[in-house]
């Protein structure tokens, strides 16, 4: 993927939750690095990833311990992070309207 926006999410998130520092710059480097075309080139990586409408993906973060909700622009090669948060964070969000 071209552009991720925005890294600086990810460091105000582990900054409050190191634990999650290795795991959410391995996520980074690895979405970077991909040349996804579609959702289903996403699943061929991250398998335990859902897929929702409106183009947005949910990742498990360390086992699951944290939720990343990312908006896919395949054509564009663009990434945006809507939401990264905690199990339970994530139980509160709608996520499809993030």
């Amino acid at each position: 993927m071209e552009r991720i926006f925005a890294k600086s999410t990810l460091r105000e998130f582990w900054e409050k939750y190191p634990e999650s520092e290795q795991y959410l710059k391995t996520w980074f480097d690895t979405v970077k690095c991909s040349d996804w075309k579609n959702p289903n080139d996403v699943k061929q990586t991250y398998a335990n990833a859902s897929i929702l409408k409106d183009s947005r993906i949910v990742f498990n973060i360390k086992g699951n311990s944290f939720r990343l909700v990312a908006k896919f622009n395949f054509e564009k090669q663009w990434v945006f992070i809507r939401f990264i948060g905690t199990h339970e964070q994530y139980e509160k969000i709608d996520v499809s309207s993030i």
